[in-house]
């Protein structure tokens, strides 16, 4: 199986018309060259640019989600559009990230459970979401999550349980914290025995520059690929049959021991 992470770079003068004009040319450019294509997270706005989810939030089926069906079944992939700042009607806005099939279908939204910024920001703008997501593909099922939720592992267990194998996750990380985002998504591949397809942004957000560093990580923890700091397509064959050849190999998801409570005092 071939994907393609399409690092995308967020610039402050570019409109979100033009950037997602922009970012359906470069899905499209993908068509003959990957099964599944990723995007990163709020790439319409920019994940530190807090003044504008309000201003540029977008029904589900908006624009972002027009677009990126099209460019879904012009390309005939399998598309993870990122996210959008969804607003809902009878809610709040939502970090919303959308999956397509090859055929322009909407196959799944997960709207994203951890919201960083703790007494500001996303934390404070946008709700959070209650359920987990799975996508299945026909060699593998996708279980989505999305930036800061890759430091929570309690989702990525429920994910496992669910039925994934390769996890997907979109972002919008940091540059100064960038050490930690190459460290738990190998983590979360270790622990989890599964693929880590770990998508980031470039360019700046709100004065916050961003990591970049694109990651794809095998169920071993070991790379596959990386990208580097700007605006980049990075791309590389995997095989999902390895998920279950490694459980079989060192079967210590089989030795989970759960519902401890902590001691009696």
């Amino acid at each position: 199986m071939r994907a393609s992470l399409i690092q995308i770079a967020v610039d402050e003068g570019e409109s979100v018309e033009s950037r997602r004009e922009r970012t359906a040319s470069l899905v499209r450019s993908q068509a003959g060259a990957a099964d599944l294509v990723v995007l990163p997270e709020l790439w319409t706005t920019g994940a530190f640019a807090f003044e504008e989810f309000g201003r540029e939030a977008e029904p589900l089926e908006g624009p972002t989600y027009e677009a990126m069906a099209k460019a879904a079944s012009d390309a005939g992939v399998w598309l993870h559009a990122g996210s959008i700042p969804e607003r809902d009607p009878e809610g709040p806005l939502y970090n919303t990230s959308l999956v397509f099939t090859p055929t322009g279908d909407l196959a799944a939204a997960y709207r994203k459970v951890h919201r960083f910024g703790f007494d500001k920001g996303e934390a404070v703008l946008m709700g959070a979401g209650h359920d987990l997501v799975t996508v299945r593909l026909p060699d593998t099922t996708l279980g989505l999550a999305t930036c800061y939720d890759l430091r929570f592992p309690e989702l990525f267990r429920g994910l496992v349980d669910a039925g994934a194998e390769t996890l997907v996750v979109p972002a919008g990380w940091p540059e100064r914290r960038r050490a930690h985002w190459t460290l738990l998504a190998r983590a979360r591949a270790v622990e989890d025995q599964a693929f880590v397809l770990a998508c980031g942004t470039a360019g700046t957000h709100a004065g916050v520059p961003q990591a970049g560093h694109s990651i794809v990580v095998d169920p071993w923890g070991e790379v596959l690929a990386e990208a580097g700091h700007g605006e980049e397509i990075l791309t590389v064959d995997f095989d999902p049959a390895k998920v279950a050849t490694t459980r079989e190999q060192f079967p210590a998801l089989k030795d989970r021991v759960l519902g401890l409570e902590p001691p009696r005092r």
